[in-house]
């Protein structure tokens, strides 16, 4: 009986009476890797903050019409244009203009039907590539657009020479036409220009005084378009810090003399065409571009006509807070080739104020002081 008893026992009781050890966790695995999963989905949630939106390109499903006439570019691009003032084949000067930061075709020197007609002045305005309706062009370089100018005129049939005059971020641009096709310009006139605090040829006195006009927010947006581009879209529209003041239309950039030409320039009914394929190919892209790093300087330029065959003018408001008058005093004082007009009471808007534009293509055009 006992060795029938003893064979009846379980058979834990071999191991000295304990029971056996449980089985491992079947999901150990899973609790061992669930850090590195949740940092994963960490860093794929931060990548797409980072993302800009597809650009909305005109005439695709879902995108704005077009509705201007435009030219195909040699990469298949388009640009958009507007033109003004008398008509072209009954032109003396034809002029091409260049818009701003967060402006269209449409935002071009509103010259008076008198003077066109007096002098014979022809005007061409376009959408500059991810603005209304140009397409975008994310490979934009420093130099990319003097050559999408320089096809536009060809594309216009301009002729072998033309004027160009640009405002803001459209006047930076005008260095960039100035190297990279100088031998198709009769004259430029560079308006209120943004200026890039990191090109070389700047003393550090001259640079630190215009950064520090900028507001805060304006010197870490400006900060970040530089030493950080890829952070560009995120920086403007993340909510923990302030972002641009120039997207955010921040009052307190503007002069006084700015101010009072603001409810004229807020109220132009096609304002919503600048932004309408999206910010980052237009307004961030820009940033990018104008404050990123450069591969040439304007500061280091020679003088692109030196038989003096054109004439360049360079225009800012002394009360500019937007673009900081410092650096252009320095280009001016720098470059001996460049015609300097300094406004002592104006703002970065003088180009809108009523009558200016005459004063300024008449400057251009028939060489007025």
């Amino acid at each position: 009986m006992a060795a029938a008893d003893s064979g009846n026992k379980p058979s834990g009781t071999a191991n000295g009476g304990k029971a056996p050890p449980p089985p491992k966790a079947a999901d150990s695995g899973f609790t061992k890797r669930l850090p590195r999963l949740a940092f994963m989905v960490l860093l794929a949630l931060v990548y797409r903050q980072l993302q800009a939106p597809p650009s909305k390109i005109p005439g695709t499903p879902g995108a704005p019409l077009v509705t201007s006439p435009r030219i195909r570019l040699k990469d298949g691009r388009h640009l958009a244009y507007y033109e003004s003032g008398v008509p072209k084949d009954q032109a003396k000067y034809k002029v091409i203009f260049v818009h701003g930061f967060d402006s269209c075709r449409y935002d071009v020197l509103r010259v008076s039907p008198e003077l066109a007609q007096e002098l014979g002045i022809y005007l061409l305005s376009f959408d500059r590539p991810g603005y209304g309706e140009s397409d975008p062009h994310p490979g934009r370089t420093v130099d990319s657009i003097a050559f999408d100018i320089e096809q536009l005129a060809d594309g216009l049939e301009l002729g072998d020479k033309f004027y160009l005059t640009g405002f803001s971020m459209g006047g930076e641009i005008m260095w960039s036409c100035l190297k990279n096709i100088p031998h198709r310009l009769s004259g430029v006139a560079i308006l209120g220009p943004v200026g890039n605090y990191w090109w070389s040829g700047y003393p550090a006195n001259v640079s630190w005084a215009a950064w520090n006009v900028q507001i805060p927010q304006d010197q870490w947006a400006v900060r970040v378009a530089h030493y950080a581009p890829w952070l560009t879209y995120w920086w403007n529209t993340q909510k923990f810090f302030p972002a641009s003041s120039v997207i955010a239309f921040t009052p307190r950039i503007l002069s006084r003399e700015d101010m009072a030409v603001i409810p004229k320039f807020a109220s132009r009914p096609y304002a919503y065409q600048a932004r309408q394929q999206g910010e980052h190919e237009s307004l961030h892209r820009d940033m990018m571009v104008g404050f990123g790093k450069w591969s040439w300087s304007p500061l280091e330029m020679e003088d692109p006509f030196p038989n003096g065959e054109a004439k360049v003018h360079l225009w800012h408001g002394a009360e500019d807070l937007i673009v900081p008058v410092e650096l252009s005093r320095y280009i001016a004082e720098t470059l001996p080739w460049v015609r300097y007009r300094e406004l002592p009471t104006a703002g970065h808007l003088f180009p809108v104020h009523d009558g200016m534009p005459d004063v300024i293509l008449k400057s251009l055009l028939l060489g007025d002081e």
